[in-house]
Formats: C-alpha cells, structure tokens, sequence
C-alpha cells in the first residue's frame, strides 16, 4: 500500500510539472491562437539559465530570476519577430517557432556544451520530503522528513515495516505548481489587468477603443507563457537532468496535454496534466499484459495466435504510447478536449 501511494504521488507530480509547462502554452494559444512550437525551448534554457545563475548567487534567487529572464526573451521575439508575421496567418507562426527551436538548441550546446551539467538541488530540498511507514502493527503512517532506522525494520515475529520516501524535489514541484495555479487563477479572475487580458481574448477592438495597448498586452501574455515554462525548467532541471534533449523529451507531451485538455482551456490543461501524469507514470509498475489480463477472464491465448505479439505487451512496456493512444481517442469522440470550448 506505501508503494502504490508512492507511485500516485509520483504520478501527480509528474503531471503538475507537465501542467506548469502546458498552462504557459495554453495562455498563449487562448490568448493569441498561436501553438509556440519552441515552448519545450523555453523551458530547456529556463533550466540552463538557472543552472548558471546559481553559481553566481545561488538556487533560491535563481528560482525567480531565470524564469523574468526567460519571460523577458520570449516578449522580446514577439515583439521583433513573431508579430511581423502574426497577420500573414498560422503557418507562417508555426515556421518561425519552429525554426527559434532549434536555433535554441544549438545554442545551448555552444555555451554549455553537449553533454549534461551538475545541476544539483540545494541543501533544502536533497534527502526525503515525508516518508511513508506500512507497519503490520499500525497500519500507513506518515513521517515528515526519513524515517529513523529503528523505524523500518524486521520485528520479532518476522514481519516488515515498509518505509518508502517521497523526495523533496517532488514534493517542492508540486506545491510550486499549486501555487501557479492559484497565482494564474487570481491575476485572471481577481485584478485589473486579467480582466483586460479576457477582454482582449474575445473583444480586442473594444480593449484597443478603451485605450489598452493590445499588441502590448499579447507581448506581456507571450512573454508571461515562455516565463512559466522558464519556472518549470528551473525546477524540472534540477529535479531531474539539465541536459539539450530536455526540450524533446518533454516537446510532444505538452501538445497532448493542451489537445487533450482542450484548446485554451487553463482548468482542462490541469486536468489533462494530472491524468496523462498519472498514465505515464503507474503501468511502469505493472508487469502484467495484456495476455495474462486475458487468460485471467478465461480465454484462452496461446503464442500461436495472431494477435499473440501484441497481447504479450506488458503495461510497463506500453506506458509510453498510452498519453499518445488517449489523444487519439480524444480526437475521435470529443475533438474539442475535456473541458475546451473550441475545436482543433
């Protein structure tokens, strides 16, 4: 039972990293009906950004200054590049994104080379958040902090206590993303100048006649996505590896999660995240397929039959595609997403 909530919890957050990058990029779209296809960039030289910084004056003041950083380069390709084609349509702003991604890439391989960089997390968040004590005797228990030894140990009578720890740069990840969430939810519905960005959404003539800037507010809305993909890199890079293939590894999910969730939809791109979290992360613990699933209920399966090569496929083996299979089902019976309100 401590392992399953393990597992959970590890799936949560992974899909609270995925909605940090994802609601950036939903922002942008809801806002400008641009897909930034160098958003995975942005997250990347977020990751690397910070990387530097905190050798010059430390992690915690890193964690705030890379992503304005970040967020300062994303308005200033709006404003010099991506407006200049903004009226010629969507594929010209698909080319020019996608053509910043690369040119991305090779920059951070000349400046911090190819391979990957000691990013290493602060003294605060190395070790375990909480650990999680199955006790024959007690049952689930929570331990803030690891577990004393004398905890997680055999008893007399032969039986285990199983301690499993959560780490803190987990546990640091999701509440930086609750905290976005909140933080996003506030500025849009609770002050002045969200109630200006939802007006220019759906009514940016009226916004322009009432004396608003629109173009300003689109390069505020872009360089505010790219910045909260900054934020996910900070922290995806020091939780997990900074290195120039982070942007692809993490590029094809954030377009799932954001079609998935539904076109501009900021609550189903949260949504979306959790689940798709939660699909990549608890089959790896499976060891199970689907030929046993089979020969569980009866029927009979044999190496000879036909569909035999697929059916021997474990879940953990599958994990990868699933996100991948759900987009597909959600493109055929409900195009517009989850909770969008908009098609394709």
């Amino acid at each position: 039972m401590d392992q399953i909530l393990i597992n959970v919890l590890n799936g949560v957050s992974a899909g609270l990293l995925l909605f940090m990058l994802s609601s950036g990029l939903t922002l942008i779209f809801s806002m400008m009906g641009v897909l930034n296809f160098a958003h995975a960039s942005f997250y990347m030289v977020g990751a690397y950004i910070a990387y530097s910084l905190t050798r010059i004056v430390g992690f915690w003041p890193a964690l705030f200054l890379a992503p304005l950083l970040v967020g300062a380069l994303g308005a200033l390709f709006e404003r010099t590049a991506l407006r200049k084609v903004h009226k010629f349509g969507h594929v010209p702003e698909l080319l020019i994104t996608f053509g910043l991604s690369f040119v991305m890439l090779e920059l951070v391989k000349l400046v911090w080379g190819l391979s990957s960089v000691p990013f290493a997390p602060p003294a605060l968040l190395q070790g375990a958040a909480f650990t999680v004590v199955q006790s024959p005797a007690d049952g689930l228990s929570l331990v803030w902090g690891a577990a004393p030894a004398e905890v997680c140990k055999a008893l007399a009578n032969g039986d285990v206590t199983q301690c499993s720890t959560f780490p803190a740069t987990r546990f640091f990840m999701m509440v930086m993303a609750l905290a976005m969430l909140l933080a996003l939810w506030l500025l849009l519905t609770r002050t002045r100048i969200g109630l200006v960005i939802q007006a220019a959404l759906t009514h940016p003539e009226a916004v322009e006649a009432l004396g608003h800037n629109v173009p300003r507010v689109f390069m505020l809305v872009f360089g505010s996505g790219c910045g909260l993909a900054g934020l996910a890199g900070v922290i995806g890079g020091v939780t997990f590896v900074t290195e120039p293939s982070m942007a692809t590894i993490v590029g094809s999910i954030i377009f799932v999660v954001v079609v998935v969730g539904g076109m501009g939809s900021l609550a189903g791109a949260f949504v979306a995240s959790i689940l798709i979290g939660l699909l990549q992360t608890l089959p790896l613990t499976v060891d199970k397929s689907l030929a046993d699933a089979a020969r569980a209920i009866g029927w009979a399966v044999s190496p000879g039959n036909f569909a035999y090569p697929i059916l021997k496929i474990t879940l953990a083996q599958a994990a990868p595609i699933l996100p991948y299979l759900l987009l597909v089902l959600i493109l055929i019976f409900r195009p517009k997403g989850l909770l969008g309100t908009r098609e394709g």
